[in-house]
């Protein structure tokens, strides 16, 4: 049996499985066979005599432990393989809880505190303490402790910690240290843990009580970690407490895959563990079975320029395959209709499904453009370890308003936001206007606006309360009639408070929240300036962007789950997926790296790894795509490329920008060297017209403006200029058919035919991407270029 395990695997998964003699380290590049590596060591393990209750292997998914189980069973019978200890860290160490819970003052029917519970916990006794609940967010503190207890610091050291302590008082919440003491003392009295605390009770219990270390340290002979890189200090320090006998151990991992330190992952943990335990021995598997040689040489190409690394030269005997293709885009709006195209085209030509194509964003707010983008061009989605952004909470507490503003009798959206923020039109409140409401057959906004008269049963100030929000609604309404929807949108997310409430934390769940808002301001502003441009109305109302809105999240309700579709994530959940066809967006400075994680060289190195990540999840094609404008906080802002498309091997990049003949050149750390392709150049590491600036310093751009002349001929209004101030174009061409115009949007275009006079002068244009669109050329934001 063990012969024939050892045959299916090569050199260096062998020498990974057979070494049994002391701690091992298996770095398992991208693609490399880990699962594998694991499961067929367990097998030999059980060849070799050992027992399979001895054997303790620690995964970081149910999901994980449940296939490698399966896996194990096909390979020595399903009966040893149920005989194994094998979970997550937090579901073994509960089991040794139970067991041992008297040890350190609980009782073993203790209770589990999930994330809900112990953030209720928290706000109670934020609430208990008389505390500013808008200062001390209950999520905010709940994560300062959590973070805390990852790194095995409970309450007295982190009261005595100045570190902690300072930092504290710079988010002006000082009594965390008290709250936290509380927090303890309260899950004691209720003899419960959270589930941090089967980690941190899991080290004291060994810590304190040496007899039950040494039995737990006997019991399991053998320790395997899956994933060791994402380990936190506390799970690293409870293997060592097990393994430190006998170290039996072989942790599995990729250093190269560290991707969650905002999680409390310590990349520490494996790229020291050699030095950790005497006479450990490192194994690399190397070979990657996923990706084509091209897509894992550009990867390694990358990923080289990460100076804390253990290092490894990935390799793959697949097809060579094609080079990764960087395809620029002019806006968000044109990458979003690349993504789109290209879906199409492979899918027709390749002959596959939907379910091959995945796109990869650095933020979850990305999703936006490329939604709505597929739902046009019937292309089925859904959204990895997500939901739809139309579906996320703070975009319908928005949309809830402006259906309140627009039609004030909608209960649904009514019911929603009266009293979001809070101001103080409590569920009683709500509850009585609802009864009069019925009592007289009426909408509940009618007794809203005359509370009095149809006997609502509330007091003076209720009243007040009610008549300012009255008032602000009504205010809102009659802008709605002359106000553009961006316009009186963005006024209702401030005034309204909305806007205070989302800012107001500096959490990643906070941040998120805050990145959905801006995304979908601009997707508002997108939609008002595409309006217009395209003569479509001059006066877009907030009522039809509603109606815009309605259309797009009708299609959120689709019923054929099991259907193919493409899939949409972030890159932190594409870990440990891989798809046919992967398209990586939004490769731009201040979006990927993002701008929270380049104040050091860790979190630069941090977000590398992610990219790396990203590349590495493609079988045969792997896209990259940016962006040269995007709407942010109400105007087209101009992006400069991510530096981390500088740090691949060029001959392992083929610049795509409509034009077969295109290559992508680097010069050093200098920028990007001569590229020229119909539409857009570069030139001694400058960029010219329209692109990119790769030095990373922001260009002097001129804001593009609506033509201000009209007549059978327009001149381009706006042009780019480079860092020198000098016109990057001759800009004296005429708008005539036959004419080449960039588009702000839209990209690259050619002027088919022009008609109409004045202000109704319109022209149609066929873009590179976008298609064919007419534009009414008082609005629109084009350059001529030939």
């Amino acid at each position: 049996m063990t012969d024939n395990i050892l045959e299916q695997l090569n050199d260096s998964q062998r020498e990974a499985v057979t070494y049994c003699g002391g701690a091992s380290l298996v770095i398992a590049g991208a693609g490399s066979g880990k699962t594998r590596v694991l499961t067929y060591k367990i097998a030999y393990l059980l060849g070799q005599g050992f027992m399979p209750w001895n054997i303790l292997a620690l995964t970081f998914t149910n999901k994980a432990a449940r296939e490698m189980k399966e896996r194990i069973g096909a390979l020595v019978g399903i009966e040893q393989a149920r005989r194994l200890n094998m979970g997550t860290f937090h579901s073994v160490f509960s089991r040794i809880l139970r067991t041992e819970a008297q040890a350190i003052g609980y009782s073993p029917n203790f209770t589990i505190y999930d994330q809900s519970d112990s953030r209720s916990l928290v706000k109670a006794i934020i609430k208990e303490m008389g505390l500013d609940e808008k200062v001390y967010k209950h999520t905010s503190v709940a994560d300062r402790i959590s973070m805390a207890k990852n790194r095995l610091m409970l309450p007295q050291a982190y009261a005595s910690s100045r570190q902690t302590v300072s930092d504290d008082v710079a988010r002006k919440m000082p009594a965390v240290k008290d709250i936290y003491l509380r927090y303890c003392d309260r899950c004691r009295q209720a003899n419960a843990m959270d589930f941090d605390d089967l980690l941190v009770n899991t080290f004291v219990l060994f810590d304190r009580n040496e007899d039950i270390r040494r039995k737990y340290s006997e019991r399991f002979g053998y320790v395997l970690v899956d994933e060791y890189q994402d380990t936190n200090y506390a799970q690293q320090a409870i293997v060592t407490q097990l393994t430190r006998d006998h170290q039996h151990i072989c942790a599995v991992g990729d250093d190269a895959q560290s991707i969650y330190s905002f999680r409390g992952a310590n990349i520490d943990n494996i790229l020291n563990f050699t030095s950790s335990y005497d006479g450990a021995r490192l194994f690399k598997l190397e070979q990657n079975y996923r990706s084509t040689q091209f897509i894992v040489q550009a990867a390694n190409s990358l990923i080289k320029h990460n100076s804390r690394q253990i290092p490894k030269d990935t390799f793959s005997r697949n097809e060579q395959g094609e080079k990764l293709v960087l395809k620029p885009a002019y806006s968000d709006k044109e990458e979003a209709l690349i993504v789109c195209n290209d879906i199409k085209r492979i899918r027709r030509e390749e002959r596959c499904e939907y379910s091959d194509f995945a796109i990869l964003y650095r933020t979850n707010s990305q999703s936006r453009s490329f939604e709505e983008c597929m739902r046009k061009m019937n292309i089925p989605y859904h959204i990895y370890g997500g939901m739809s952004f139309y579906q996320r909470k703070e975009i319908k507490d928005v949309i809830a308003y402006f259906r309140v503003v627009v039609n004030p009798d909608d209960e649904e959206a009514l019911r929603r936001i009266i009293n979001y923020p809070s101001r103080g039109i409590g569920d009683t409140t709500l509850g009585r206007i609802v009864a009069a409401a019925t009592l007289n057959g009426v909408s509940l906004w009618t007794v809203i606006c005359s509370p009095v008269a149809y006997g609502l049963d509330v007091n003076k100030g209720t009243i007040g309360k009610l008549g300012k929000f009255r008032d602000l609604v009504m205010g809102w309404g009659e802008r709605a009639n002359t106000d553009d929807a961006y316009t009186i949108g963005r006024d209702i997310i401030s005034d309204s408070g909305v806007s205070c409430d989302i800012y107001s934390g500096r959490d990643p769940e906070d941040i998120a929240r805050q990145e959905n808002l801006e995304e979908f301001l601009s997707g508002m502003q997108d939609f008002v300036e595409s309006r217009r441009e395209e003569g479509m109305e001059e006066h877009v109302a907030l009522a039809d962007f509603l109606q815009e809105v309605s259309l797009l999240t009708d299609l959120d309700s689709d019923t054929e789950v099991d259907s193919p579709k493409v899939s949409l994530m972030t890159v932190h959940s594409a870990k440990g997926l891989e798809f046919p066809t992967v398209f990586i967006v939004g490769l731009e400075e201040n979006i990927f790296p993002s701008p929270m994680c380049t104040s050091s060289m860790r979190e630069l190195e941090e977000e590398r790894r992610l990219l790396y990540v990203a590349v590495t999840r493609a079988e045969k094609h792997c896209i990259l795509t940016c962006a040269q404008n995007r709407f942010r906080y109400g105007r087209m802002e101009y992006d400069t490329p991510s530096r981390f498309l500088r740090d691949f091997d060029p001959s392992l990049i083929r610049m795509d920008n409509g034009s077969p003949e295109a290559s992508f050149q680097a010069h050093g750390s200098a920028g990007w060297k001569t590229y020229e392709s119909s539409g857009s150049r570069f030139v001694n590491s400058k960029p010219v017209a329209t692109q990119f600036k790769a030095d990373l310093k922001m260009p002097h751009v001129e804001r593009l403006k609506p033509a201000s002349s009209f007549g059978k001929t327009v001149q381009p209004t706006a042009s780019f200029t480079n860092s020198s101030g000098s016109s990057s174009m001759v800009s004296s061409h005429e708008l005539c058919e036959g004419s080449m115009i960039e588009h702000q949007r839209f990209g690259m275009g050619e002027v088919l035919r022009i008609e109409g006079v004045g202000e109704n002068m319109k022209a149609t244009v066929n873009f590179r991407n976008a298609g064919t669109k007419q534009l009414l050329l008082k609005f629109a934001k084009y350059k001529v270029i030939k």
